[in-house]
């Protein structure tokens, strides 16, 4: 077998043009992306080696070898050390328990929906105002079983396909794939199609402040601005505050929501 290092060099191999790398097409091509030579050359490597790594004959690459080979693939710093992280021997120490100090921090944004996710994206804690956003942020729930098996979540999102493609980015960015924990949650996941695609892309994605549109069933269309927190101590629970612009629209719609 191939292996977690080997499926995604080729996974991201796949996903290269020649044009975006400054090699010429070469008309029609019998393989989708970059072939393994190019890719070798690219990177500074011979064929030979890179194909012992995809096929998991070498799983012990050298650091430069991967910043090379991550060079090559143009990836980003989140994915490069994710990369890197795929070349180490497996790590996935047991997850801390939550402060209750934390909970009463959410408690006290009663006008902020908010909650903590951990490192497979398990909501850990919420507040009223979270759960009445959507019942997927309560303690106990997880947001991508819910994302993607769910079919209210695929309503209540205006752009959910963008949603739920972040959610597969932040779920590999949260924990080592190789986790006992999250090989069972991808498996349960694995049925829905849209998260096979997605997850083949070995996309690292962590969680961005940005803007998520909502179709609320009771109070309609929400406009909220996410902000993600690292608890101090504790970097794979993450907290996850929403808010509206001042005066806005969606601002009186939560008011009214809380």
């Amino acid at each position: 077998m191939a292996g977690l290092l080997g499926d995604f060099l080729k996974a991201r191999r796949a996903l290269l043009l020649p044009g975006d790398v400054g090699l010429p097409g070469y008309g029609r091509r019998r393989v989708a992306g970059l072939r393994r030579d190019e890719l070798a050359g690219l990177a500074g490597v011979s064929a030979h080696y890179l194909m012992r790594l995809e096929q998991g004959r070498d799983r012990h690459p050298s650091p430069q070898v991967l910043d090379a080979l991550a060079r090559a693939l143009r990836l980003d710093a989140d994915t490069t050390a994710h990369l890197h992280a795929l070349a180490q021997p497996p790590a996935f120490p047991p997850p801390r328990p939550l402060d209750p100090a934390v909970q009463r921090l959410l408690d006290d944004w009663a006008g902020t929906p908010a909650y903590v996710r951990g490192r497979h994206l398990d909501v850990l804690a919420g507040n009223k105002l979270a759960a009445a956003l959507s019942p997927m942020y309560a303690a106990g729930r997880n947001l991508a079983r819910d994302i993607f098996l769910e079919p209210e979540a695929r309503k209540l999102f205006a752009d959910w396909e963008v949603i739920a493609e972040q959610t597969v980015a932040a779920l590999r960015a949260g924990a080592d794939p190789r986790d006992p924990a999250l090989a069972a949650l991808v498996a349960e996941l694995d049925r829905d199609p849209d998260f096979r695609r997605w997850w083949a892309r070995h996309d690292v994605r962590p969680a961005r402040d940005e803007t998520k549109r909502f179709h609320h069933p009771v109070v309609g269309p929400l406009t909220l601005r996410r902000q993600a927190l690292t608890v101090a101590g504790a970097l794979d629970q993450v907290i996850i505050a929403y808010q509206a612009e001042p005066g806005s629209d969606s601002a009186k719609l939560l008011s009214r929501l809380g």
